[in-house]
């Protein structure tokens, strides 16, 4: 998992939406990677100069399934390829 350290949220994925919709946003997918290492490389590819405000967190699954219903995500979203990025959303 991938936090803010300014405000502790999680780095997720949402639906595009369209210009000018006043809806709320979606909570989203929380993003997953599978090593400590993957989440390192999405940040530099795709934040660098905002990966310093970010911490990479491990979670078990039990730990995970408290995330998702606290935070009201709509699923998951597992990183494959942090460098395309490639994700595969799976909706709990």
């Amino acid at each position: 998992l991938v936090r803010s350290r300014a405000d502790g949220q999680y780095v997720v994925a949402r639906p595009n939406r369209n210009e000018g919709d006043r809806a709320p946003a979606d909570p989203g997918f929380l993003l997953l990677f599978q090593e400590h290492a993957d989440a390192l490389s999405y940040l530099n590819t795709h934040a660098r100069e905002l990966a310093d405000r970010f911490a990479v967190e491990t979670t078990s699954g039990t730990q995970l399934e408290g995330v998702l219903k606290r935070w009201g995500f709509t699923g998951v979203g597992m990183v494959q390829d942090p460098l395309l990025p490639k994700v595969e959303f799976l909706i709990r």
